[in-house]
Formats: C-alpha cells, sequence, structure tokens
C-alpha cells in the first residue's frame, strides 16, 4: 500500500524536527536479527516514528536518508523497500562478515520570521532552500539546524569495527563495547560524541521495548563524564532503545538561547553567522541473554 504524497511530507517532516516536538513519538529501526552466522545472507528492518517502543502505531519513518556501511566501510543499498501507513520495511543484504551499520540521518534547518504583512511565519527545509523559501524583508528571522541520527547494528560472523567509526557530525555513539556483544547482567561502555568530540556531561536515556504493555517506561538513566563515556550493566534481555539529545525542545529559539549542559552546539551558516542547533541520537540495541 502506497502512502500518499500528503503523507510523506508530513512523515518526514515529523522524523527531521523530532526534537522540536519532546520526542513524544520515538524514532526507531527494528532488525530481524542482529547477530547472524556466515551461512545467514540478508536480514529484513522495520523502520518507525512511534508512542510504544517498536510497535507500529503511528506512522513510518522516512528512508530518504538510509545510509547501509558494510563492514569493508563500503556502502550497499537497501533491498524490497516498501512503505506503509505505519511503518518502512527494507531488506538488507550482508555479502561480507563482520559488522554493519544502518542509520538514517537527516539534516535540515527550521526558520521563523515576521513577514512583511505582521503576521508570524514558519518554514522548515534543507539549507539549500533557505535562501528561496525564507523572503529577504523577514524581519527577526531565526534559524535553526536540526540533525538527527536514528540507528541499529546487525554482526555477521566474527565483529569488526570499520563500520562503527563516527562521522564527525553531530551527536553520533562510539561503542567502546561491541554493540553485538551486550549481555544481560554485563556492564556495557559507551561514547557519546559532538562533532566528533568527547560530549561531556549529556544525559542519556536507555527504555527496554514492550512499551506498550506496562504502566511505566522503566527508564536507565546515564550521563557521560568529562571524556563522553558511560556506562550501562542490562537488567534483562531484549531490545533496547538509547537516547540522547541536545540543544531544546521548544521551537524557534531565541538566537543566542545557550545549548543543554554547556555543549557548544552551534553552526556556521554560509554566510558566516553562528546558528543554534538541535541534535538528537536514538539506537536500537539488542541484549542477549
Amino acid at each position: 500500500m502506497k502512502v500518499s504524497i500528503t503523507n510523506r511530507v508530513r512523515v518526514a517532516a515529523l522524523f527531521i524536527f523530532l526534537p522540536l516536538a519532546a520526542q513524544a513519538h520515538k524514532a526507531f529501526f527494528v532488525p530481524s536479527s542482529t547477530v547472524l552466522t556466515e551461512s545467514d545472507h540478508e536480514i529484513t528492518v522495520d523502520a518507525a516514528v512511534s508512542n510504544d517502543l517498536f510497535y507500529f502505531n503511528h506512522a513510518p519513518l522516512r528512508l530518504d536518508d538510509l545510509q547501509i556501511t558494510a563492514p569493508d566501510g563500503s556502502a550497499l543499498a537497501p533491498e524490497h523497500v516498501l512503505t506503509g501507513s505505519f511503518r518502512s520495511v527494507f531488506d538488507v543484504p550482508l555479502p561480507q562478515a563482520g559488522t554493519y551499520r544502518v542509520a538514517s540521518v537527516s539534516n535540515g534547518v527550521f526558520a521563523n520570521w515576521q513577514g512583511a504583512d505582521g503576521k508570524p511565519h514558519r518554514w522548515r527545509g534543507s539549507e539549500a532552500d533557505l535562501g528561496t523559501e525564507v523572503p529577504g524583508d523577514a524581519v527577526n528571522l531565526r534559524v535553526t539546524q536540526v540533525v538527527n541520527r536514528v540507528e541499529t547494528f546487525v554482526t555477521v560472523g566474527k565483529p569488526n569495527r570499520t563500520a562503527l567509526a563516527p562521522s564527525g557530525n553531530g551527536l553520533e555513539l562510539l561503542p567502546l563495547t561491541h554493540p553485538n556483544d551486550l549481555v544481560v547482567g554485563e556492564a556495557a561502555n559507551f561514547k557519546l560524541l559532538l562533532d566528533g568530540k568527547p560530549a561531556a556531561g549529556l544525559d542519556v536515556t536507555i527504555i527496554a521495548g514492550g512499551t506498550r504493555y506496562r504502566d511505566q517506561q522503566n527508564e536507565i538513566r546515564a550521563r557521560t563524564n568529562a571524556d563522553g563515556q558511560f556506562t550501562i550493566t542490562w537488567p534483562q534481555a531484549g531490545l533496547y532503545w538509547l537516547n540522547a539529545s541536545l540543544g531544546g525542545g521548544r521551537e524557534g529559539p531565541e538566537p543566542d538561547e545557550a545549548p543543554a549542559r554547556g555543549q557548544q552546539a552551534a553552526a556556521r551558516s554560509p554566510a558566516g553567522e553562528a546558528r543554534p542547533r538541535r541534535l538528537s541520537y536514538s539506537a536500537t540495541l539488542e541484549v542477549l541473554p
């Protein structure tokens, strides 16, 4: 079943600017498997934005910005891609042994201003379209860059780390413990990076799946240390959603508004002026018994 163009636009805007809604909805991938033998040649991945973790009840996750990295660092194309009313689905070929990264990385801008008519105006889209979509006579123009990364990891046979290398843009997870070697009762160590550098003093939220079937979120809270590191000891097996964000949660911050935890969440526009940023990172991790 195909999704209408109007619905696709709505879903795309929802994902790109997810932090602007204080993340009432969570974006995630659900891989059919995360640890496989070398005789396995593909997996299926569901992608959605939902109130309940790993349950499809709101909207599909857009796949325009899908990036699949193979164990040797090369890029792979998804197969059998389908977008329905509540989820997107695609297959990932697994031609090599090692670790794969499946990620969706969006990078857009949000602008608000007062028009010549005296009324407030808002626009969301790409940096490239900003100059043509916002009028030159805009008053009190405020522009915020929004960068979201949603990902998961899959290993075939012996794990490796080539696909885990950070890009140096936005919030990223650098797994010190391999993300496909997570076991109940064992401590796992991770590092959060902001533009390739340690993200210190950042709050991290970890939630086990199945929130639809329990009264409480049962969140696990952590905070990164001076080196951007944090540790989690897994209480039970299953899928977990890990999330961190930076830069506030409401639309249209003042240009000089300080980002959370004192991090320097600012970008430079083509003209060179500083621009506030809103950054979000989410990962689906599987913990084994």
